[in-house]
């Protein structure tokens, strides 16, 4: 492959813009054996807390018309097992990894960072800061720029790997809590996160999901997610990556001409397992038919 789809998300360089995003690929070497997981952008592995983590109850998932709720709860291996144990098959591997970190408190992210900087093989961190479906934490540092600002902050000060901060579309405004995270050390903003929705079992009376709400993915997000992107470009001076409902070609140029200099595919992972490396060659054939690198769709839709 050429050098094409090379993209630089400040000192960030990727192979091409298709990441896989956090909780819809594991940890990546689980599909080793079915997807070419190194061709891959990158993968943002699923979260990682301090300590191991069991998740919600079950049921986890429930299929809605336009895409998926879940309520996972990020149960995780724990950064130990991940350093220990999943580190070494992502290297060997050859996979960019992307590690996604969650805490309910600004020190817990700050020694998460702290202890995975120094791992070999790590090409960034991602801040988890917008979880819509676990009992603390997420959504308090998500919806508020100040606290946003706060984490942001503490892990710049004891990390120097590049870090991604990924935004809530449930803030009252997204685009303050982008100038915060940036303000604050942010390299690379990721948006969107999922939005919190229920689904009710008419028959049994009662939510379908053990912990009676989730977090909405998949295509119907989409428009919500270009709209942010769109909003975010404008507003930060730092590399955004989109994220929200992609599903095809069509969706990544989409994110991209809004302003999105590499994308997440997350949803889709469960249908299509290799649906990032398809997107990639996809992606490829149509910049060589206009002869036009993937870097210079970013932001073509915007106005002025």
């Amino acid at each position: 492959m050429s050098d094409r789809l090379r993209t630089s998300l400040g000192t960030l360089t990727l192979d091409n813009p298709v990441i896989n995003a956090s909780g819809t690929f594991g940890y990546g070497f689980e599909y080793a054996g079915m997807v070419d997981v190194a061709k891959l952008g990158g993968v943002s592995v699923k979260g990682i807390s301090l300590q191991p983590r069991p998740g919600n109850l079950p049921p986890r998932t429930v299929e809605t018309p336009a895409g998926m709720l879940n309520s996972i709860g990020l149960a995780n291996i724990g950064i130990d097992a991940f350093i220990n144990e999943a580190m070494p098959k992502l290297r060997d591997l050859g996979v960019t990894v992307i590690v996604n970190t969650f805490a309910s408190s600004v020190e817990d992210f700050a020694e998460l960072a702290e202890r995975l900087d120094p791992v070999e093989g790590l090409a960034a961190l991602e801040l988890n800061i917008s979880c819509p479906n676990v009992h603390s934490g997420g959504m308090h540092f998500g919806i508020s720029s100040s606290a946003a600002a706060e984490v942001t902050a503490a892990v710049r000060a004891v990390t120097g790997l590049p870090l991604m901060v990924k935004l809530s579309p449930e803030a009252g405004d997204i685009c303050a809590v982008a100038r915060g995270v940036e303000e604050a050390g942010a390299d690379i903003i990721t948006l969107i996160n999922t939005l919190r929705g229920m689904v009710i079992d008419v028959d049994r009376r009662r939510p379908m999901l053990g912990e009676y709400t989730g977090g909405i993915s998949g295509p119907a997000i989409k428009p919500l997610g270009v709209r942010m992107v769109y909003e975010v470009f404008q507003q930060v001076s730092v590399p955004v990556i989109g994220m929200g409902g992609i599903a095809n070609l069509r969706d990544v140029l989409e994110y991209m001409m809004a302003g999105s200099a590499a994308v997440q595919v997350g949803t889709a992972n469960y249908a299509e397992p290799g649906i990032g490396v398809r997107l990639i060659d996809e992606l490829e054939a149509w910049c060589a038919e206009r002869d036009i690198r993937s870097c210079e769709l970013v932001g073509l839709a915007q106005q002025g």
